[in-house]
């Protein structure tokens, strides 16, 4: 059913263990075991891309872990409706929640792939995936400290004597790489827990951390009984990967975040008034003359006109005066004409000039 996880799986099995086989041998137990263990790294290797984005998409959801809580608080009875404005508010800031989650999901059928493929090396076993009959019994003989990759604590005393193996030398190996693969999963548990935002923490939240501190460790711890020592190798090298890949893209990503933000400092203070100076006002542009607008009557097809201001102040025009050249005499006042109009006398008992009589 798993053939299209198993036979990619046992192929980059094989390659590994051709490598290190030239050199500590087909048989040796350090050339099967480096094999698993570059098996592991291979295929995170390959995962290395969706846990880059799932690091950015955890970073993007702290962003707006605010509009999260707001949300939560809003429809904190109604779980439906809460679903589609946190589908929507993802949506907007481009994040998606299964990217988070594709590096661990992707990991579990290489899980039980290994497991498979490991499963099948077995007595009188023709061949397993990639491995020919001789790569079996290769793997079947292979000892590791007087143990054999395919025993586990749990297993049968008849068939892990015909293995090769005894229960004390499977309990030394084993239980060491148990204990061992536990602590790396508390400690890669904890890592994760301490790169989330307080701010969005719910009861369900705090519930998966627990679980994942303390209970996935002790599951290890407890079913790595039940787990062969080539797969107990393969979770412990798994864990040793994370712990180092999370520990540089963290570093790497902070480092971007920083650069960014002291990048925007930079051309904030490059844009903003220096210290002392004096914002500079905006010039005011000069008041535009309104266009004329000729209407025109839409009945008649005539120009309207508007109604001429029945008073208009005029500017009174100043009249030139000429001041007097230094030493000539001033100008006279000119003289009334016979019809000006002397103040204090009719026109009729208007004096003479020449005589100074009155008129009768």
């Amino acid at each position: 059913m798993l053939d299209f996880i198993n036979y990619p799986v046992s192929f980059i099995l094989w390659c590994w263990h051709k490598v290190f086989g030239a050199v500590f041998g087909p048989s040796s137990g350090v050339a099967w075991v480096l094999g698993i263990i570059f098996l592991t790294f291979t295929v995170r290797a390959i995962l290395i891309k969706p846990f880059i984005k799932q690091v950015r998409s955890m970073r993007k959801m702290q962003e707006f872990a605010p509009e999260i809580k707001k949300l939560q608080t809003k429809y904190k009875n109604d779980r439906q409706k809460l679903a589609q404005e946190m589908q929507k508010l993802q949506s907007q800031h481009g994040v998606n929640p299964l990217g988070g989650c594709l590096p661990m999901l992707l990991q579990i059928p290489v899980f039980f792939g290994l497991n498979n493929v490991l499963r099948g090396f077995h007595q009188g076993a023709t061949g397993n995936y990639y491995f020919g009959a001789d790569e079996v019994q290769s793997y079947l003989h292979a000892n590791l400290f007087g143990a054999r990759l395919s025993n586990y604590i749990a297993q049968a005393s008849q068939e892990m004597t015909n293995l090769g193996g005894n229960l004390q030398s499977v309990i030394l190996v084993s239980a060491p790489l148990m204990v061992i693969a536990s602590i790396a999963t508390h400690f890669t548990a904890k890592h994760n827990v301490a790169r989330q935002n307080p701010a969005t923490a719910t009861a369900q939240t705090g519930i998966m951390n627990k679980i994942t501190l303390w209970v996935f460790p002790l599951g290890v711890l407890v079913f790595g009984a039940f787990f062969p020592i080539g797969l107990l190798v393969y979770w412990l090298g798994n864990n040793a990967w994370t712990l180092g890949q999370q520990h540089l893209i963290y570093k790497k990503i902070d480092r971007e975040e920083e650069e960014k933000k002291v990048a925007a400092v930079e051309k904030r203070n490059t844009l903003g008034p220096k210290v002392g100076q004096k914002p500079t006002q905006p010039k005011k542009r000069p008041a535009q003359p309104k266009p004329a607008t000729d209407q025109t009557d839409a009945e008649t097809g005539t120009a309207k006109q508007d109604p001429a201001p029945t008073e208009r102040k005029q500017d009174p025009v100043p009249r030139k005066t000429t001041a007097p050249k230094p030493g000539a005499k001033p100008t006279a006042k000119p003289a009334n004409n016979g019809g000006t109009k002397v103040p204090g006398l009719s026109p009729d008992r208007s004096r003479s000039k020449k005589s100074g009589r009155k008129r009768p």
